[in-house]
């Protein structure tokens, strides 16, 4: 089947990397795992064997009917956009997927604020955003927008080998862990949270002091300070006077 450039299609073609991807996953069996973008099948019939029920989103029709005759038992595929499902109908569920990468912020957005969240959450993701995420010194909004709801962890390189067609980069799995809401007070302290983010992030090569306009001696914090230097504690402590 012709891949569509327009969703970003590139499907995982190695049993390799799908067992990794479950592993991280870590099913318990008859949990319910939502699988985005499913395409022909490789990660759902290895979700299947490990005794997960799998609710999958797919937006590409064509494939729809394969993956109907493919699976039947404890296997459901709606054919929708992941971005605009709703999640209160899941309950105590898992989210994994091999993501476009063009949507890749606004699914971790999606998934990680709804208020109905994942307990764990596995994406294949364009190694580069992965290591900013998981492995760098310096935060960034995408990082802190991850880290203030779960614990991200950088699990394996793909290669773009690995796909079919191979993408242009490499990919890696990363997980997302311990995800909630304990670090924020209240609904308050979260919007406050991520307007000062954005802010402070706007003019990110200058001084914090000079983006925010606030007293940065209260949460211990260089005057010279950027944005990217500061940690997750620093910013809810900044979001908290």
């Amino acid at each position: 089947m012709q891949k569509k450039k327009s969703l970003g299609q590139h499907f995982l073609n190695s049993p390799h990397y799908v067992q990794l991807i479950a592993d991280a996953l870590e099913i318990k069996k008859g949990e319910t795992v939502l699988e985005i973008g499913p395409g022909e099948g490789a990660l759902t019939e290895e979700l299947l064997k490990r005794g997960a029920h799998v609710v999958a989103l797919e937006k590409d029709s064509r494939l729809i009917e394969g993956l109907r005759a493919k699976f039947q038992k404890n296997f459901a595929v709606l054919e929708g956009d992941a971005l605009l499902f709703d999640t209160s109908q899941l309950s105590n569920y898992k989210v994994v997927g091999n993501i476009p990468y063009y949507i890749t912020g606004a699914l971790f957005k999606k998934f990680l604020t709804t208020p109905v969240q994942p307990k764990r959450l596995v994406f294949l993701v364009q190694k580069e955003v992965a290591e900013r995420i998981a492995r760098s010194k310096k935060e960034s909004i995408l990082s802190l927008s991850i880290k203030v709801y779960g614990t991200p962890k950088y699990i394996k390189t793909v290669p773009s080998g690995a796909f079919v067609p191979a993408p242009k980069v490499d990919s890696a799995i990363l997980l997302i862990e311990n995800i909630s809401r304990k670090h924020l007070k209240n609904a308050a302290h979260e919007a406050k949270f991520f307007e000062l983010v954005k802010k402070g992030f706007g003019k990110k090569r200058k001084q914090l002091k000079n983006n925010l306009k606030i007293d940065l001696g209260s949460v211990q914090v260089s005057p010279q300070a950027r944005a990217e230097d500061l940690s997750l504690n620093n910013w809810l402590d900044l979001a908290a006077k």
